[in-house]
């Protein structure tokens, strides 16, 4: 079984700009998935919560997870 490893959003919206690449150059997605070291499970899964973003929004929504996380802490004490 392999280690688990989190992922910063940054790093996650870069390896799916790499897997696109990989695949505009005529890889299928399982190598290039391969490629950058996760499973296709994983893949998918961040393509969902993160593919039509880019950089500056992943920022913002970090931010803003933060900021709802803060807020949540605050009404339940």
């Amino acid at each position: 079984m392999g280690r688990k490893r989190t992922h910063t959003p940054e790093e996650i919206v870069a390896k799916l700009r790499q897997v696109e690449v990989l695949t505009t150059q005529g890889k299928p997605v399982s190598e290039a998935v391969r490629a950058i070291g996760v499973t296709d499970q994983t893949y998918y899964r961040w393509r969902a919560e993160f593919g039509g973003l880019k950089l500056d929004q992943v920022r913002r929504l970090r931010e803003l997870e933060r900021e709802n996380a803060r807020l949540r802490k605050a009404v339940s004490d």
